[in-house]
């Protein structure tokens, strides 16, 4: 494998210059981002600082934690609710995490809608299951519960499961109100009407329907068939998986992380098992990390496969998916072989995978890699090459890289601007450094270029799993580490000690050090995160999912307005989402 030039970028020791006046408290994390705690009335000047004058252009995440039953808060200020911001700057390749204290009776913080447009939904889910107020919001609302619920479920005092409640039941007077709260009001979506006298018509697009790839609606104002105002609806598909990652033990969690990007497989147990590594600090053996990447990339073809099928079919052609499912079910017999499971094999674990290669893996993977780069060829010229297909796409969901950048969004998406940025290449993790691979972009940040961007970077997969079957290290699937859950199966059987850890580190899971630990990767639909809370227990005091398609869900409104409605349709399809991996 060749080993490109190490990535620039700048060393988080080195403390990010603030505004004269403020004085942050600065706070020591397991996972070394830059974490400072401000007031809230400096919150805002902050922000637009950090923006403005150090390069942060992205709002990667905002998130709350209820820390009124936490024990391990040593040297943070006194908190009932933190409101967590996480920033990227792409132009230096570095983070920062801004904290803000709240107590309890005074839950609220002003809106920063105004510094990044992406923080819309962001506050409004903070809103809806932590009960924060957002002064200055533009249309504060429940965005992933029904606008009925009672509670905000991620506080530590609002029950898990429907055990812990009265039964459910539903009179007629409770009928009613749910009736009316499905009651559809432009007014409410922010939408005006064109005159007292005339009117646009409004349609809804869902929550049931072939081109929107889950339950998932969306509401338009028209003009005719322009499109004069896109409102997404989301969280029919919510089932909290956050809440549920704060009851698991650290080991039981992984299969549920499966099913976030249910496309991704085992990309999805990556994010989350490197974070629960970086707290524990238990460093992954070198043919556990090259398992890693290979089977990620076979999940990045896997998911780029159905992406491209059902665009092709969205936009009009029925042939393009069927062939590519069938190859997609191809590559589901490698994965089974290997792991025991097709779509959600839950198979990375804490330290490493769960088992060792089998036999003859490595020929399937060749005969693989042999199959598909012509299947990729014919496919070019039945989709990208159809002139039909480039009509309905080109110019289409235009987006620049600023706006990108501003509203959140990563991955094909995001490259297919112009932007040279993938954390393969420049944050590498699980050795992505000894890899020689190209970061496809473009430029022309419209549908057809995200479907391309897409494409391309299945050959560029196949390219870096034939490094991973040539190169394969020998050694340890997994870290023999006394936290490494479970520990390998060859040591269980040698001696009573390591039973017992196996049997008390599976059953009541390990305990992880007190900690705070965020890690990114470069999913199959962008950039996807965990950050961990541990509170020196067996199970997570907090556990965050930043996927990646909840911000690029928000961005409708601004690539469909002024276009058409079959326009949409192309946009949605190039956004390449599901709705597990936005709702959670």
């Amino acid at each position: 494998m060749l080993e490109p030039p190490a990535a620039s970028r700048e060393p988080e020791s080195v403390p990010t210059p603030l505004p004269k006046g403020l004085s942050p408290v600065v706070q020591p994390t397991a996972d070394a981002i830059e974490t400072l705690w401000v007031a809230r009335d400096d919150l805002a000047v902050l922000m637009r600082h950090l923006r403005d004058k150090k390069g942060f252009e992205m709002l990667f995440d905002l998130t709350a934690i209820d820390e009124r039953t936490r024990e391990h808060r040593d040297g943070q200020p006194a908190s009932d609710f933190t409101l967590v911001y996480q920033l990227l700057s792409v132009s230096r390749n570095r983070d920062i995490r801004i904290k803000v204290a709240l107590p309890e009776d005074d839950l609220s913080l002003p809106s920063l809608c105004a510094v990044w447009p992406n923080a819309n939904w962001y506050e409004c889910e903070v809103w809806d299951l932590f009960g924060i107020r957002f002064s200055g919001h533009p249309h504060l609302r429940r965005i992933l519960l029904p606008p009925t619920w009672n509670g905000h479920p991620l506080r530590k005092d609002h029950y898990a499961r429907a055990t812990e409640v009265d039964p459910f039941s539903l009179d007629e007077a409770r009928q009613d109100r749910e009736q009316e709260a499905l009651r559809f009001s432009p007014e409410a979506w922010g939408m005006r009407r064109q005159s007292d006298d005339s009117d646009f018509m409004f349609l809804n697009l869902g929550p049931n329907h072939p081109s929107v790839h889950g339950v998932f609606r969306v509401a338009l104002q028209l003009d005719g068939e322009e499109i004069v105002e896109a409102v997404p609806d989301i969280g029919y598909h919510h089932r909290g998986a956050e809440k549920m990652g704060e009851r698991q033990a650290w080991h039981s969690y992984i299969p549920y992380t499966d099913r976030i990007d249910y496309l991704g497989g085992v990309m999805n147990n990556l994010p989350y098992v490197l974070a629960v590594e970086k707290l524990a600090d238990i460093e992954v053996p070198p043919r556990a990390q090259c398992i890693r990447v290979m089977m990620a990339e076979l999940f990045r073809i896997a998911s780029h496969l159905v992406f491209y099928g059902t665009f092709a079919q969205d936009v009009g052609q029925m042939s393009p998916v069927f062939y590519m499912f069938a190859d997609r079910e191809r590559l589901f017999g490698i994965v089974e072989a290997i792991t025991g499971g097709r779509m959600h094999p839950a198979w990375f674990r804490i330290g490493g995978v769960a088992q060792d290669l089998p036999a003859g893996w490595d020929r399937m993977i060749r005969e693989f890699l042999d199959y598909l780069p012509a299947r990729l060829d014919e496919y070019d010229a039945m989709v990208l090459d159809n002139r039909m297909l480039q009509r309905r796409t080109r110019g289409i969901g235009v987006y620049s890289t600023a706006e990108a950048l501003a509203w959140g969004a990563s991955g094909p998406g995001l490259r297919a601007t112009g932007l040279d940025w993938d954390l393969r290449r420049k944050r590498p993790y699980s050795g992505y450094e000894q890899y020689d691979f190209e970061v496809v972009t473009a430029t022309g940040g419209d549908c057809y270029d995200r479907c391309r961007v897409r494409v391309e970077e299945m050959r560029q997969s196949l390219r870096i799993i034939r490094q991973c079957l040539d190169h394969m290290p020998e050694g340890d699937y997994k870290a023999r580490h006394p936290l490494t859950t479970p520990p390998p199966k060859d040591r269980t059987l040698a001696d009573i000690e390591t039973l017992i850890q196996h049997f008390v580190n599976s059953s009541w899971g390990p305990v992880i050090p007190p900690g705070e630990a965020a890690m990114m990767i470069e999913a199959t639909k962008g950039m996807n995160a965990y950050y961990l809370v541990s509170d020196g227990s067996t199970m997570s005091y907090r556990t965050r999912i930043r996927t990646p398609s909840f911000p690029h869900l928000q961005m409708i409104p601004l690539m469909s307005r002024g276009l058409f409605v079959s326009d949409l349709i192309a946009i949605i399809a190039s956004i390449d989402f599901v709705m597990a991996d936005v709702d959670r």
